[in-house]
Formats: C-alpha cells, structure tokens, sequence
C-alpha cells in the first residue's frame, strides 16, 4: 500500500505501504494497550460527501460541527476505480481550535480487496478534530470516481475526549499567510452520484493496485456489494457495527494443525494486546493450502516518533480504518513490529498457522506479511526492531523447513509489476528470497529504501551463524612473550555483533573438544585446564544451528612452582649497631622454568622483591631468635616457600682476652655505655663464638688508628678506623661462613703514627 506522514511544517510523501498517524496518537493509553485490559476499543465513521464541480473533475467539502475524531480518508463508491488526481485535506483541532496546514493523502492507493465495500484514499490521523476540508483535483481523466465522500473516523474516545486529549497532528500551525485561516463554509453537499467515466472506473491496472485478494488470489473471486449509489444524508454513521451487532461470522474452514519450528517462537503480543474490537471483522480466517514459502516485509508509512506505549494504538487505528472505513475483513499484515522490537499479532486466525494475509498483491497465498511500525526511506529501522523481524521470520519459516537465507519460487497468482519493472502474468513462477521486501513483488516503494538495504542484514540475523565473534580475553594467565600461561583456572570472554536473541548457546573449545557451555547471552564462561600447551576457542550455535567459531588462541598450563636455588640465608652488614637493630643482609636466590615474577617476604615483615633481586639489607633485634619466610610466585600464581632463622649476639669488649694496655671509656654512645681504648703496638682483643657471621663494632673519628684482623688465628685484613665523620658502634668489618662453627676474630693494634688509638665495643654475631 501506499501511506504518507506529515510533520510539522512540512510535508512528508512516500510511495509506501501503510497507514499515516502521527504524534498524540489517541485511543487506549499505551499501558492499557500493552496489556489489553481496556478491552476491545470500538471506532465509528461518519460520511459526508464530497460536491463535484460542473466538469466532475473537482471535488470539494467543508465540514464543521462534527462529531469529534481523529482520522480522515476519502473514499468512493468502487473499490476497482482509480482516482488520478490531488487529493488534500485540513482539519481544526478540539483544543486549539486551530486549522492545519493542507495536507496531501495518497489517492494513489490501488484498488482494495475483492470483497472491499469502497475504494479508497490512505488515511491521516489528524488527532482530536471536530471540522474537516477536503479538495479534490483531477489529473488526466474526464471525471473523478463516482461517490466520493470524506469519512471521519473516532477510535472509540473522541466523542468524549478520551481519545487523545490534547493530542494534536504534527500538522498543526498557527493562523496566517499560509492558507490555514478558517474555510468558507458552503451547505454540506450530499454524496456525489455522479458516474465516472470508463477511464475512471477501470480496475487499477497491475503496477498501482493494492488489491487484497481473495485467500487463493483469484481474480474471480466474488466482490461483496457496493454501496448503493443513492446518495446518503450528508453525515451519516457507518461501517462500525452497533454493541448490539448480531451478524454471524462466515463458515469457518477446516483450520490446520500448527506445525513445529526448527527454532523457537518469539513473544507475540496476542490481538487483545492492541484491544481489537473483533465485532467488527466476524469473517473466520483463510488458511494456506499448502506451507509458507516466503516472508513478506512491510514498513507502515506511519511517524517514527511515537513512543512505543502508542504502539498498540496505532494498529488499531489502522485496523478500524481498513475494516471499517474500506470494508476489509480484518487488518491486512500477519505481524505488526514496532520500533522497540515488541511483536504484536495482525490478521486474526493463529499466530502458529498458515493464516492468508493481505499484503502482497497475487502472492498472499504462499507468504506471510511482517510489517513494521514507522516510515524506513531514510534509516532503516532500530537494530532491535530488525532482530524481531528476523526471529519472527526465522520461525514461521521453520515450520516449513525454509532457510531464512534461501531463494524460493513463488507463482504469481496475478499479472502484476515490481518496482524494478518486472511484469508478469497469472501462472509464472518468480525466484525471490525467502525473506524480501514489497516491492520485489509489487510496484511500491515499501518497505521504504533504507529497511530494503537493510533486508540482507535481516536474513542474516534469521539464518545464521552468528556474526562478529571474537574470543576477547583469556583472564586468569600472564603473558610471557606473547604467549598466554596459566596454572589452570581461567574465565574465557567473548564477543558477538549478532544480537545475544538469536543465539542458542556459546561452547569454549578446548583442543577442539567442548569444554564449557554458557547461554546465548552469556559473554564468559570458566574453566580448568589440564598441565600443557592447549589450543582455546569459542563456538556460537546459532539458533538455527549454524556454528561460527572463533580463531584459536594458545594457552600454555605450568602447574610447576617455582625453586630456590639459593636457599634463604643471612648475613651481618656494616652499618650501626644497636641492640634492637643488628644490621644484616637477607640473601636467597629464586627461578622459574617459565617465568619468575616476584620473591614475598611475609615474616618477620611483608616486602616484595622483583625477580631478579636476590637480597635484601634488614635489621633485627639482639639476642632474639628470628625467623625470615620468604615464598617465590611465578608468573601464573605458582608458588613455592622457603626461610631462614638467625639469632644476632652481641659480645662486648669486656669479654674478650686482652694483651697490652687497654682503657675503659665511658659513654652513652657505647654499647653497654662503655669501650676499651688502646694505642699501644701489638695490644690485642680476642673473642670466641659459634656462629656462621660476624662483626667488628668500634667508634670512628679523624685521628682513630689502624688494627690488623685475624680470624681463626690467620691473618685476614688491616682495617682502619679514621673517618672525616665521628661513628659510634659502627661495624666496620664482618664475615660470613656457609655455616654457624667454631672461631676466634683477634684484632692487633698497629699503632699507627700520629694516630695509633683504637676504640672498640666488642663484636657482633650471628648463632
């Protein structure tokens, strides 16, 4: 079909398939709608016809007073004649009182179904009015079609002002130049009578019809009467049955058992979700003789600014217009989907059965019709709305064993003509995608430039596989080089531009076997890896059962610890003595076959060391055992732990062995407060220990002297003790053994010229 918007200020046109609403859009609230628990919503139509000029090439009316509504159409009085011409209509708003700019409607429409009481114009949802103008202009023929008349259509609260309230059409524009002032109203003028001519009344040829045919697309199939051509009063209450409407719904035919699908159905929002009003559409539904072959795909012409609570209003005004106002047995499309991606059931009969739409001219008896809420020229529509259509395509499809991505041969019904000029006759089989647009099987513009560009991504998201994966992280390993290792652990994520609806499930591959599975909304999973080099990816099934698999990556498992191959040991250091604070070096030596990452100290204190440090300058408290803990990590968390115990001894001057003259100092600065001093040559300490460390403590100043050093009763080293700067319980000298034995440290004074004096506190060592 063919269907326009107009937006304010301007005039949007479009050679599409639908029916025009806009902005305030009234009737049911959205919630009520959702739900369905407002109940069926009832509109009504009132007429009044249109005057035809003396040539019958014109038609004009104006209409004050009315009635409260919120939709016009023009209508005439066969639904195979063509109007070729300008049809333009205004209404004033209830609110503002306001005229509207003029605004065109499609006449152009085609002819409607066989069995349609009237022929007729797209409708505009004008919101809440209560006086309409219309004027009519022919183009190319002798005369307009017969029995022309604007029907005024309420969808079951205009009368109240329930339907809308203040809602107002896009249209709307203040007074002024623009030709929006109030009309000249002349007498109401009754419904044109006046035949047409032959050009006039010729069925619509194949490349402008909108037919709706009958449920085997036959052009044989009996019309219902048209209205009389008498002239009617001229505003009068029609098409919408009374409460009290008793007609009987036409002889069921046999209904179908619902095959299953290859994959699982959407949530559809059932007819009550949108509060048809099933009294006025009683015919029972039409079944397919055969299966599905094809999914039709339709945009509604209809704004793309609505809020998706006035979706459910929005079809019902479409459904009352073309039941009502054109006499069609019920809404044409199978399946309405709106912006936000909601599926709403269409045409009555079972959303799980073959239901005969009416939607593609010659070919509704192999397809089913999707069409989706909006006006898609220019942008196709939300990536939501097109996975909806995808699923939903996907599974009436799949209950006849069709690939969403396959090509299907139809056979025309009916002699018609695409938009790319394609012509045929009835008989002639057509190779066209399963899933394709309107116009590949008729002469329109649906379902709009954009969502046709857009088809290819809508079989793609209903066939499958699942496109756009990637195997993101593998978190819980460290690189070494380039390669990723772990001790076993580990959460693998991925990544997926097909939306998470249409996937089934994601496997983590592990060496090519399955070692995870996650829903098809998951991005991560995790797992334990066996000791090795492993080969990891990640596999998506689409609901289809199509798999995409991702590149591999390599994952390396080391579940060996690192060793010290240097175990924890101390040693004592230079620096200055006290007896809660006995320098030492802590010292150990750690590898990985892998990776080393660090060395922990955990006791006495908490450090960490990087791999490739292997000591470390500490102190710790005299005469108190001390255990160091050290624990080394290798790159992916393995771990391995070693430590070492020491206890720092000092030994004071007084216990050494003496020879030669030594005098006793006094001071705070000593250890113990006191030191002995010697300058004598040859004067000597000597001191006895266990231990595997040792240290000589002296005080230093400019004029201290020099001493030889002999351990174990060999001599090691002169030390000497001048320093620029004065020290107390400085350790100047030590050494380290591989273990704590037996020895002797004797130091001699050499006496020194000019300096000869010695100033010691004992020594320090380690047992």
């Amino acid at each position: 079909m063919r269907r326009r918007w107009w937006g304010t200020g301007a005039v949007v046109a479009a050679a599409v398939c639908g029916t025009l609403v806009v902005q305030g859009v009234g009737g049911t609230s959205g919630d009520d709608a959702k739900g369905g628990d407002a109940g069926p919503v009832r509109g009504h139509v009132r007429s009044a016809g249109l005057k035809l000029s003396g040539d019958g090439k014109a038609a004009t009316l104006v209409q004050r007073g009315a009635e409260p509504f919120s939709m016009l159409g023009v209508s005439w009085q066969k639904p195979s004649a063509r109007l070729v011409g300008k049809v333009e209509v205004r209404s004033r708003s209830v609110r503002s009182g306001t005229w509207s700019s003029w605004m065109p409607v499609d006449s152009d429409s085609g002819a409607g179904p066989q069995s349609a009481a009237r022929g007729g114009t797209e409708p505009a949802w004008v919101g809440l009015s209560d006086a309409a103008e219309v004027r009519v202009e022919g183009r190319g023929v002798s005369k307009l079609p017969a029995g022309l008349r604007l029907d005024m259509i309420s969808t079951g609260g205009d009368r109240t002002g329930a339907d809308g309230g203040d809602a107002e059409p896009a249209a709307y524009v203040a007074d002024g130049p623009d030709d929006t002032a109030d009309p000249v109203v002349s007498d109401p003028p009754p419904l044109a009578s006046d035949e047409p001519t032959d050009t006039a009344t010729e069925p619509a040829p194949p490349e402008a019809s909108t037919a709706e045919p009958s449920p085997t697309d036959s052009e044989s199939a009996p019309e219902e009467p048209s209205q009389s051509p008498a002239d009617p009063p001229p505003a009068t209450e029609s098409a919408a049955p009374s409460e009290t409407a008793t007609e009987s719904p036409s002889p069921s035919a046999p209904v179908p058992t619902a095959p299953s699908s290859t994959v699982p159905r959407p949530a559809i929002v059932p007819r009550s979700g949108w509060n048809a009003d099933e009294s006025i559409s009683p015919e029972a539904p039409a079944y397919i003789d055969g299966k599905i072959k094809a999914v039709v795909v339709h945009h509604t012409a209809s704004t793309n600014d609505y809020t998706c609570a006035e979706a459910p209003s929005i079809i019902n005004a479409i459904y009352t217009y073309d039941v009502t106002g054109l006499g069609w047995k019920d809404l044409g499309y199978n399946f309405v989907v709106d912006k936000c991606g909601t599926i709403y059931e269409g045409r009555k009969g079972g959303v799980d059965l073959p239901v005969v739409g009416a939607h593609a001219y010659g070919f509704n008896s192999q397809t089913t019709g999707i069409a989706v809420l909006g006006t898609y020229v220019d942008a196709a529509p939300p990536t939501v709305a097109l996975t909806s259509v995808a699923r939903l395509a996907a599974w009436k499809l799949g209950q006849y064993g069709v690939q969403p991505d396959a090509t299907v041969t139809l056979t025309t019904a009916l002699p018609g003509q695409n938009l790319a000029g394609r012509t045929w006759g009835p008989g002639e089989e057509m190779t066209l995608p399963a899933i394709h647009g309107h116009r590949d099987g008729y002469n329109t513009l649906c379902p709009g430039d954009a969502f046709y560009a857009a088809l290819g991504t809508v079989r793609a998201l209903a066939a499958g596989p699942v496109t756009g994966l990637q195997l993101r992280t593998v978190t819980g390993t460290a690189t070494v080089g380039t390669t990723p290792y772990t001790n076993g652990p580990v959460t693998v994520t991925w990544s997926a531009t097909t939306p998470a609806a249409l996937v089934s499930s994601y496997e983590v591959l592990v060496d090519g076997k399955k070692a995870a599975t996650a829903t098809g909304s998951a991005t991560s999973a995790k797992l334990t890896l066996a000791s090795g080099t492993h080969q990891v990816q990640v596999r998506a099934v689409h609901q289809s059962g199509r798999i995409a698999t991702s590149t591999a990556r390599t994952v390396v498992v080391d579940t060996t610890a690192p060793v010290f191959t240097t175990k924890p040991n101390l040693a004592l250091r230079t620096g200055t003595v006290n007896t809660t604070a006995v320098p030492l070096t802590l010292g150990w030596k750690a590898a990985d076959s892998v990776s080393l990452k660090e060395t922990r100290l955990t006791a006495p204190l908490a450090k960490t060391y990087g791999p490739t440090v292997t000591s470390a300058a500490h102190t710790a408290k005299s005469g108190a055992a001390t255990t160091w803990a050290l624990r080394a990590y290798d790159a992916v968390g393995n771990s391995a732990a070693a430590s070492v115990a020491g206890t720092p001894v000092i030994l004071q001057e007084t216990s050494a062995t003496r020879t030669g003259t030594w005098t006793t100092k006094s001071s705070t600065s000593y250890l113990g407060g006191r030191s002995l001093a010697a300058g004598a040559k040859n004067a000597s300490l000597t001191w006895t220990f266990t231990g595997r460390s040792v240290a000589w403590v002296v005080s230093r100043a400019t004029a201290s002297g020099q001493a030889d050093i002999y351990v174990d009763g060999k001599w090691v080293t002169t030390a000497d003790l001048r320093s620029t700067a004065t020290a107390y319980r400085n350790a100047l000298w030590t050494r380290t053994w591989p273990t704590a034995a037996k020895h002797t440290l004797r130091i001699v004074v050499k006496a020194t010229a000019g300096r000869p004096t010695v100033t010691t506190d004992g020594i320090v060592y380690l047992k």
